[in-house]
């Protein structure tokens, strides 16, 4: 069965690299899902969603908290560039909890606060791809 490499980087370093069966991100114009032989395409990435990385081959999947950027596929190749990158099992949930809870404290008392709204999309994705439920 055919494979697509897939690179997710951000500014900081490479986040993963390897070949996948599928991969699954969210774009400003929705959820999209890559696999072999997908026509050409490039989103933009929504700030606070979640990328899973089907591996196959009895391999658990890649989930990654990804904070804008861009996706891009041609040629069986998938390139996540993202302004922030974050492996699901790389999450400090707790940090993660706790800067969740701050943030909606800042929305209760302001509800124009643009800041504390990035900062909980960014906690729930980090928790979701950790594995933890959120609210």
């Amino acid at each position: 069965m055919a494979k697509l490499r897939v690179g997710v980087v951000s500014p900081e370093r490479e986040i993963w690299s390897g070949e996948a069966d599928m991969v699954i991100a969210k774009t400003i114009d929705g959820e999209i899902g890559i696999m072999p032989k997908h026509a050409p395409v490039l989103g933009v990435l929504v700030e606070g969603g979640v990328l899973t990385v089907k591996r196959g081959g009895g391999e658990s999947d890649l989930i990654a908290a990804v904070h804008g950027g861009f996706l891009s596929v041609a040629d069986d190749e998938v390139s996540i560039l993202a302004e922030m990158a974050e492996l699901g099992s790389e999450v400090d949930v707790a940090a993660a909890k706790d800067a969740l809870q701050r943030a909606q404290a800042s929305i209760e008392a302001n509800q124009e606060d643009a800041d504390a709204a990035v900062a909980a999309k960014r906690a729930r994705a980090r928790l979701r791809a950790a594995g933890e439920e959120v609210g």
